[in-house]
């Protein structure tokens, strides 16, 4: 089976169904109709991972409309040597959680997934086998904490993930996304990781000119879409 379904939930959308890439085209079709099927009722959201042709169209067909795409972009590592002064960054401690989170909160409120994360979200994602501290960089202002570059390492295949990035609104125009990206990668690439990867929103036109200048090109596209049949 490579369709999920999550919920009911409490959320925008009362049940989520996820495809994966590794989906076969010709049963595809029927699986998405057997699971919204036991969708009761409430708003459905579909993701569909690595989306294609084949795929938008028999989502479209069954009534599904696009509204989300999230980017997967991929980068050779290590990075090329720079000028630029690396970042002082250090590695998350659990005493960091309370600032970390206010952070997330205010330079994500614009996100519906990640500007929501609670300390309860933080604490079971920190006892997932990939959670690593010393891969989860914090820069500081002094005492204040201004940003994070959170990252994931996957083994099949081998990629280091830039799992979540940030930084403080009130620090945004000081050109600290590049290198406080640059501080994750150069830890993942000494980790021996040679492919780097992230999700980025498409239409985040600013997150992407940074990662296009680390190199960053695009793999593929996971696409949301909310069941609409009447529209």
């Amino acid at each position: 089976m490579t369709l999920t379904v999550n919920g009911p939930e409490s959320g925008p959308y009362r049940w989520t169904l996820t495809v994966t890439e590794r989906r076969s085209p010709t049963t595809f079709g029927d699986e998405l109709r057997v699971a919204l099927a036991d969708c009761d009722r409430g708003p459905v959201q579909l993701w569909i991972e690595a989306v294609d042709p084949d795929t938008e169209q028999q989502a479209t067909e069954l009534g599904f409309v696009a509204f989300r795409d999230l980017w997967q972009l991929r980068c050779p590592l290590p990075l090329p040597p720079t000028q630029q002064k690396p970042l002082i960054t250090r590695a998350f401690t659990a005493e960091d959680a309370d600032a970390f989170l206010a952070v997330n909160r205010e330079a994500f409120a614009w996100h519906p997934e990640q500007g929501a994360l609670s300390a309860d979200d933080l604490e079971q994602r920190s006892h997932e086998p990939w959670f690593n501290p010393e891969g989860f960089r914090l820069l500081h202002d002094g005492p204040d904490l201004i940003g994070f570059c959170w990252t994931k390492i996957h083994q099949h295949p081998p990629l280091g993930e830039i799992y979540a990035i940030a930084v403080h609104p009130s620090h945004h125009g000081q050109g600290l996304g590049l290198p406080l990206t640059r501080a994750g990668l150069d830890w993942l690439a000494d980790q021996g990781l040679t492919t780097g990867m992230l999700y980025v929103e498409s239409d985040n036109d600013a997150a992407n000119a940074v990662y296009a200048r680390l190199g960053f090109v695009h793999h593929q596209t996971n696409r949301a879409y909310r069941y609409a049949p009447n529209d």
